[in-house]
């Protein structure tokens, strides 16, 4: 049993493996909702977040964050003072998002409205000064949906505003193996494999999680598929769906690593 997942190849030998102990799940569904918490909900985005706020400056309208997950942007976004509405499609990830908000001080929960909505079919009725989605949040959709994304955001923005991108940027020289596996300790001390497997011919990502422990009752088996989409590739998108792209910012994404990640900073062609 489980949530509407995709099999993949690896999923299927576990789940082979497990038998009756298997439960086969979406990583962002219902059934997956302690995985994720365990693995995502601690994420530190404040180099991220800082790289989006030095194109923000000075705040003089409301933020809007697609995709906001459960907060790994979001909250640095809050410490740093401003009006934020974080937009998420999915249930499990917004109760968590909403938990942890119920933590803060009233001033930031104030600061903070929480929408579960597509962020390729939104509609809030307010326009918003600065637009942010981050790093694989855009590579979530295909070429369409992508393209309703860009549509929206062009409905949403004020006069001027702006649509702020991190992309991330492959390693020079060294092209990303095929397949991998490492292992990942969650918030709660429990250890998770990640496999990931590359698919060329489809430009994806097959991303399975599961328990290290291979004698874990249930053994969930968390499943995903995400697109690989060229940073560059995003770029000529923005500017066929009436962008004018103004800069193309290298940035780390941890204070300690390498430039992996590109900041893209579009506009309208009227405000530029």
């Amino acid at each position: 049993m489980g949530d509407q997942a995709v099999r993949t190849a690896h999923s299927d030998v576990l789940l082979a493996s497990a038998g009756e102990r298997g439960v086969l799940c979406d990583f962002y569904g219902e059934a997956a909702a302690d995985t994720y918490r365990d693995l995502v909900e601690d994420g530190d985005g404040t180099s991220e977040a800082q790289a989006f706020a030095a194109r923000v400056h000075p705040v003089s309208a409301p933020v809007l964050e697609l995709a906001a997950g459960v907060g790994r942007l979001s909250f640095p976004f809050l410490e740093f003072g401003w009006e934020l509405t974080a937009l998420e499609l999915s249930a499990t990830v917004v109760a968590a998002f909403r938990e942890r908000l119920a933590k803060e001080p009233a001033d930031v929960r104030d600061r903070c409205t929480v929408v579960q909505a597509d962020m390729s079919a939104f509609s809030l009725g307010k326009t918003f000064g600065t637009v942010v989605i981050s790093s694989g949040s855009i590579n979530e959709l295909d070429e369409y949906d992508r393209s309703r994304v860009y549509a929206a955001v062009r409905e949403h923005l004020d006069p001027g505003g702006k649509f702020l991108l991190s992309l991330e940027l492959g390693k020079p020289g060294e092209p990303e193996p095929m397949e991998r596996r490492q292992e990942l300790t969650g918030r709660s001390g429990r250890r998770h494999a990640l496999h990931v497997k590359v698919v060329p011919s489809e430009e994806i990502q097959e991303i399975t999680i599961y328990p290290a422990d291979e004698t874990a009752d249930p053994f969930v088996v968390c499943t995903h598929r995400r697109r690989l989409v060229p940073s560059d590739r995003t770029v000529r998108e923005l500017v066929r769906a009436g962008f004018d792209v103004i800069s193309q910012t290298p940035f780390a994404s941890s204070e300690a690593g390498r430039e992996d990640m590109l900041l893209v900073e579009a506009v309208t062609p009227a405000v530029r």
